[in-house]
């Protein structure tokens, strides 16, 4: 595939092949750098896979986070899940996936149970105030890295903007921007017009663009990816089996009103309709769980969210922090801890389960559609538009870090978070100034800058600045 004039095409020889074990300790490097969200995860995994390891190239990078854009669930390890099944077949995918989800599955069942015995998290505040300065500054790099590259030309930064008002004003559902933005790439892509080509356009420069073809997958279509009809059929039973068999086992074992069979019921349904990430479903996870199910109050979600936005993995590990404290205080004979645990590893399991199903049984024919302009029209549109659902992520993750207090707003068809003005916080304002400085100008890693701002939170708390 030839690169538009826009774009500095990296020519090298391929990468040396690598093993699973040797790609096991990289993702297990991408994991625990995964902080603040999946604008932050995306871009910590095009560093270290595209321009560091070139194990894969920029087009074929974007082709697969469009699809996983399109899939319920996090997109950020479903597009580990897809690239590491693209080295190494399923337990390729296995491995990538699972470790993504490994650092945020313990840290969050570690803070789940500081915050069962002791109530406040307490000496952990410290390290959550520090680290939501860094963890902004994360995001935004992410943003304006994924922006550099996907809004090649003006209709790309259209639809950007236009999802952008779209989701931030007017609160409009994430699936519906997707669509059409797909729509309207798709019918682009089919016209032939160059603007809507996977990484088209005839915008200034903007710097260097890994090529496929100088990558340890290339170009060429891997043998696992020409899945028959009766693979796929196999490899949906099999992840069907290990997903809806617990949940059934559970419903007939306990009862539809045991604890268990509710966490797992009302979490495989949400593994469905998660589209747009953890934030696009947080309202209604909490207004279940607090209204419904009573399984939290309303300030511990909160908590929960800060804990997911702070702690290495995809924010949906949110849930399994619900699931913790909802078995907590419905233990029925387990002791509460134990009852606790199991119930955030239920959530958990019935969460990310279905990613895996999405991905070995959707991405060979993904594979298999990267050459066909439509569809590479529909996803080039896609990410342009998710381009503008994390700017308006970095936006509230903004406002939410640096203002103490943050008013809803509603006017006609306008909805969106209005931050009051004179509840700065002036700290919070300075530590996420320094670390967008650090991170922006500097080029400082993101493991540096999120330990010194860990390190400024407590400083601050022991000085009795911060609560």
């Amino acid at each position: 595939m030839s690169a538009p004039p826009s774009e500095t095409v990296v020519r090298r020889a391929r990468p040396e092949p690598v093993t699973l074990r040797e790609a096991s300790w990289i993702w297990l490097r991408v994991a625990l750098l995964s902080f603040g969200g999946p604008a932050g995860q995306i871009a910590v995994m095009h560093r270290i896979l595209v321009e560091e390891k070139r194990w894969i190239g920029e087009h074929r990078f974007l082709h697969a986070l469009n699809y996983c854009m399109l899939l319920p669930g996090p997109e950020a390890q479903q597009l580990a899940t897809y690239i590491g099944w693209l080295m190494h077949r399923t337990r390729g995918g296995i491995v990538a996936g699972g470790l993504f989800i490994l650092p945020g599955v313990v840290s969050i069942m570690a803070l789940s149970w500081i915050y069962a015995l002791y109530g406040q998290l307490g000496f952990v505040s410290a390290l959550f105030f520090g680290l939501k300065a860094a963890v902004l500054a994360i995001v935004l790099q992410a943003v304006a890295r994924i922006s550099a590259r996907a809004l090649k030309n003006r209709v790309m930064l259209g639809l950007a903007a236009t999802a952008f008002v779209l989701i931030f004003f007017f609160r409009t559902p994430f699936p519906l921007i997707v669509l059409a933005a797909a729509l309207i790439g798709y019918l682009g892509g089919r016209a032939g017009l160059d603007t809507f080509r996977l990484g088209g356009g005839h915008g200034a420069a903007k710097g260097q663009v890994v090529e496929d073809a100088a990558t340890l997958l290339g170009e060429a279509l891997p043998a696992h990816a020409r899945l028959s009809v009766p693979q796929a059929l196999g490899t949906a039973a099999i992840w069907l089996t290990l997903w809806l068999v617990p949940v059934g086992a559970l419903l007939a074992w306990l009862g539809p009103d045991n604890v268990f069979s509710q966490i797992a019921t009302f979490f495989s349904t949400l593994a469905v309709v998660t589209f747009g990430g953890a934030y696009a479903v947080l309202a209604y996870v909490a207004q279940e769980a607090v209204q419904a199910y009573h399984w939290l109050q309303p300030g511990e979600m909160l908590d929960g969210l800060g804990m997911a936005e702070t702690t290495p993995g995809p924010l949906i590990m949110v849930l399994q922090f619900v699931g913790f404290l909802g078995a907590y205080r419905a233990p029925g004979t387990l002791h509460p801890l134990l009852a606790a645990t199991l119930g955030g590893l239920l959530a958990t399991w019935v969460t990310f389960i279905p990613c895996f199903l999405w991905i070995f049984l959707g991405a060979p024919f993904i594979e298999r559609l990267r050459g066909n302009a439509a569809v590479a029209g529909a996803l080039s549109a896609i990410t342009a538009a998710v381009v503008g659902v994390i700017l308006n992520l970095a936006i509230w993750f903004a406002i939410h870090t640096i203002f103490r207090q943050v008013l809803p707003f509603a006017a006609g068809p306008l909805r969106f978070d209005m931050p009051v003005l004179d509840s700065v916080d002036p700290w919070a304002s300075l530590l996420s100034a320094a670390a967008i400085i650090a991170v922006m100008r500097f080029k400082i890693g993101t493991l540096a800058v999120l330990l010194a701002a860990c390190a400024a939170g407590v400083v601050l708390h022991l000085g009795g600045i911060t609560a």
